[in-house]
């Protein structure tokens, strides 16, 4: 495929891409995250083969950049679960975990 095929392609899955996940609703943001998380790894485990058999340095420097944007995504994903599971957490789990209660206070 030449160039414009590949970029038509990519500005139509992200179009189409946002318009899936901002349907969603709230309620399932989190099981979506957990499966946008698998999806990432695979796109990392994918961008460290095509770095590791880069040919070109300009293959190479792209392939890298890919490695960096993948990892950042798929660590981000993961936060942003973690913040989402801790929302649902109840006010006594908080404590449980460390918090200290205020004086007075049950």
């Amino acid at each position: 495929m030449d160039g414009i095929a590949l970029l038509t392609i990519t500005v139509l899955a992200v179009f189409v891409g946002f318009e899936v996940v901002s349907k969603v609703s709230s309620t399932l943001h989190t099981p979506l995250m957990s499966g946008a998380n698998a999806i990432h790894g695979i796109i990392l485990v994918g961008a460290i083969i095509v770095a590791g058999q880069a040919a070109d340095p300009w293959v190479l420097a792209v392939a890298l950049l890919a490695v960096v944007l993948a990892t950042a995504n798929l660590v981000g994903g993961f936060v942003v679960t973690d913040r989402m599971l801790h929302m649902f957490h109840g006010k006594k789990d908080v404590v449980k975990a460390g918090a200290q209660p205020k004086a007075g206070s049950k």
